[in-house]
């Protein structure tokens, strides 16, 4: 670990941002702090363990809003998305500290595990949050562990969260509220383009020509149109086993401490689901997928129950997609060739998926544009 202080020498070679850092810590009352870099993820954030004497650790998040595109305005024309950029079409957050203080605010109002803020910075993109400690879900069950009470808390909040209207905006303190957007069509499309535009990256062999596109996107429209239209709850958007954390000390749903949270949007409630149920990380059993969905259609009381899970066929196939074309683009793109490790469990959910009566036709087009050898 190194020494964070704010009475250290920075030298000529300091970046600003370190110099951002270390005041935001200083006015937080942590310059003192011990701090331990954690690993990172696939975002423009960073974090850092902050060890202090006689206290438990904080998480320092560091997210820096000149690296990313902007985030989508509540209004903006689909022009105006598609001008800003990826994050605009696909209404995430950009990384943007308001948007995870709104969520956390309100997943915390329902009595949920979010950590607690102890301090934040929106101009500079810093937060200080409880640290929830690194009992993830999938480093249990991955020791040996039952999966199946994880996964029964984790819809069992998901019922939770779904019982209450979608909010349509997330208060700030201090600062204007953060806009919970739908996850509309258009950001639907916008992750389904990602197959087509970066799978013949990695294989050299496919090639995809404008018939085959243009099949694809009719193929996918109506299920982009069911999408947004069945948009209705809070949905964490990034729901699965590496984002939940088990929290021993804690009762009933305050159990499940949530994390990476702040790209959520208003979408369908099969979509955290899907996320969680096929996981692009880890194995979940056929069976227990089943027993979870039976779990959740139980408990929320969904009226359409065959119209519930031919949406949830649909859009866990989207995901796969989606995942699947994010996943090219780190391996094409930024080289980061262990995702490639994860390309065979995303294609045999896929296969799976596609299975379904209601799939037939875009199985039919995977079937004659996708060859074997480009599903490696």
């Amino acid at each position: 670990m190194t020494q964070i202080s704010a009475n250290d020498s920075f030298g000529d070679d300091a970046s600003d941002r370190d110099r951002l850092r270390r005041a935001f810590l200083t006015a937080a009352g942590l310059a003192e702090a011990q701090a331990e870099r954690m690993p990172g993820d696939a975002s423009t954030r960073s974090y850092t363990r902050l060890h202090r004497r006689g206290a438990a650790p904080l998480i320092l998040m560091d997210a820096p809003k000149a690296e990313e595109s902007p985030p989508c305005g509540r209004d903006d024309s689909h022009a105006q998305r598609r001008a800003s950029g990826y994050n605009a079409l696909q209404r995430l957050a950009a990384c943007r500290i308001d948007a995870f203080v709104g969520a956390d605010l309100y997943l915390r109002s329902l009595g949920l595990s979010a950590p607690e803020i102890v301090a934040f910075d929106v101009d500079s993109g810093f937060a200080v949050i409880e640290d929830l400690g690194q009992d993830l879900f999938a480093r249990r069950i991955e020791a040996g562990e039952p999966p199946k009470p994880f996964y029964d808390a984790a819809i069992d909040l998901l019922v939770r969260l779904h019982a209450e209207p979608a909010p349509r905006d997330l208060p700030v303190p201090g600062h204007l509220p953060w806009p919970m957007l739908t996850y509309d069509a258009l950001a639907l499309k916008t992750a389904t383009d990602l197959l087509p535009a970066w799978l013949p990256k990695l294989a050299p062999d496919l090639t995809l020509s404008n018939a085959a596109l243009a099949a694809w996107d009719g193929l996918w429209a109506p299920i982009h149109s069911r999408g947004e239209a069945g948009a209705s709850v809070f949905a964490h958007r990034d729901y699965h086993a590496e984002n939940l954390i088990w929290l021993d000390e804690r009762e009933g749903l305050a159990r499940v401490g949530l994390l990476d949270f702040q790209d959520a949007v208003i979408a369908h409630p099969a979509w955290d689901l899907a996320a969680l149920l096929q996981d692009a990380r880890r194995d979940v059993a056929p069976e227990l997928e089943a027993a979870m969905l039976e779990r959740y259609l139980e408990a929320s009381a969904y009226g359409d129950r065959a119209g519930f899970l031919a949406d949830y066929a649909a859009l866990a196939t989207l995901n796969n997609v989606r995942v699947v074309g994010i996943f090219a683009r780190l391996i094409a793109r930024d080289g980061k060739p262990r995702y490639r490790g994860f390309l065979p469990r995303m294609w045999r959910l896929l296969d799976r998926n596609l299975a379904h009566p209601d799939l037939a036709e875009l199985k039919t087009w995977f079937d004659r544009h996708v060859p074997p050898a480009a599903r490696a």
